[in-house]
């Protein structure tokens, strides 16, 4: 049974077919997944505060229900420095068309991955894992299974990507926590299977894993049939 609080973020959406990325990274913690700290404000006051309990740097993103890719828009800004910056960058977003508030949120660290499902018509939900970041159209390194995942499958997933050795340590660098990314793997795994008569599409970009933990720093999550959703 899908979980109400989940039900409620889907409903809420389901005008505009898809979920902003504040609401997404809720039902992300909802399922037990790791998201950066952040806040979701229409208030300047409100995110100076969220800053200076945080500390900078600090992400800043653009909120708004015309705006699927923020950026094409130019609203993505990273390694936001102080005060100012942020006051300038809020700024700014305000002025762009549907503005519903500013995402600032912790800078996270570490190899960026990507995760993603599609409900496939003959298949069913299908899991998707890679190298990502800007760079996942150059590198096309993906796995690909259907969902649900045990732990074995989220391990063979990871092999069966060439560039598997950067997670374990290549030459001398870090090595992500495995661990942290199988249980990630399969945690998405049973929120797809719960959401598969109402999500599309899932994409975690990036997702960025360290040696201590994995984190989903950006996410965007496409409605099946908003009319579903009624």
């Amino acid at each position: 049974m899908l979980r109400s609080e989940i039900a409620e973020i889907l409903s809420a959406s389901k005008g505009q077919g898809w979920v902003p990325e504040p609401e997404a990274k809720r039902i992300f913690s909802l399922a037990g997944l790791e998201v950066p700290k952040f806040i979701w404000t229409t208030d300047i006051e409100k995110a100076l505060r969220f800053a200076k309990e945080r500390g900078y740097p600090l992400a800043g993103k653009i909120v708004s229900p015309k705006i699927l890719h923020k950026s094409d828009r130019n609203g993505v800004v990273l390694g936001i420095k102080g005060d100012r910056e942020l006051a300038e960058t809020f700024n700014r977003f305000s002025q762009i068309e549907g503005f519903a508030g500013i995402l600032v949120e912790e800078m996270v660290s570490g190899l960026e991955l990507i995760i993603g499902s599609k409900v496939d018509y003959q298949f069913g939900p299908v899991i998707l894992l890679g190298m990502g970041g800007t760079g996942v159209e150059i590198y096309r390194d993906v796995s690909l299974r259907m969902a649900p995942l045990a732990l074995k499958d989220a391990e063979n997933m990871i092999h069966c990507l060439k560039a598997h050795r950067l997670l374990s340590g290549y030459r001398g660098s870090e090595p992500i926590h495995l661990s942290k990314l199988m249980e990630m793997l399969t945690i998405f795994s049973g929120l797809v299977m719960e959401l598969e008569k109402l999500v599309d599409s899932i994409d975690l970009n990036p997702v960025i894993c360290s040696s201590t933990r994995c984190v989903i720093a950006d996410a965007r999550i496409i409605l099946r049939d908003p009319k579903g959703l009624e």
